[in-house]
């Protein structure tokens, strides 16, 4: 599979009419892809009732000034299993720097620096990841699934989530309200 398209670093963002409702005006943070698979963080949907000093308090970790932050769906794949995408400025257990953009840590330890004011200076928690098999991403991405964007990081840290969709495509010069779900051929 030598001409994948890796996006470790980038966006996806879903294209209307995905024709998948969990990844309805999704933004992925794409972590790893290689002839593997690919695996990234879904950035668009807060999970209801949960914050980020809620999560810490289920880890018997004491959240501290922690900001109350929602968690976010990370995606559906192992919901149950902790994420916490942030700046590369730490490193913990298994800290994943990705691209030099950001990095990607699932192990608690993350957040019990977070909590103690000794963790990353940027970051966002989420619940699950989107995961793709061999060959699947670039099977979607050819089928009007997915768009990929190098957007700043910005989108991750200084755009609300309801917003990052609709940024994300503008930060690559297209105005999301004009796209249609309807897949055309020339």
């Amino acid at each position: 599979m030598t001409d994948a398209p890796y996006l470790p670093g980038q966006f996806l963002l879903a294209m209307p009419g995905i024709g998948d409702p969990r990844f309805e005006r999704s933004v992925v943070a794409m972590c790893a892809h290689d002839a593997g698979g690919a695996m990234g963080i879904c950035l668009h949907e807060p999970l209801a009732d949960m914050t980020v000093p809620d999560l810490m308090r289920q880890l018997d970790i004491d959240p501290g000034e922690t900001p109350a932050l929602p968690v976010l769906m990370g995606g559906p794949v192992d919901a149950q299993r902790g994420f916490v995408l942030h700046s590369p400025d730490w490193g913990g257990q298994d800290t994943r720097h990705v691209a030099g953009r950001w990095a990607l840590t699932g192990s608690r330890d993350v957040l019990a620096a977070i909590a103690a004011g000794r963790g990353p200076r940027q970051w966002v928690a989420a619940l699950g990841y989107a995961g793709w098999s061999a060959g699947q991403l670039e099977m979607e991405l050819g089928m009007h699934g997915w768009f990929s964007t190098p957007a700043t990081v910005g989108l991750i840290w200084d755009v609300r989530t309801a917003q990052r969709w609709l940024d994300g495509f503008r930060a690559a010069g297209i105005d999301a309200r004009l796209l249609s779900p309807e897949m055309g051929h020339a």
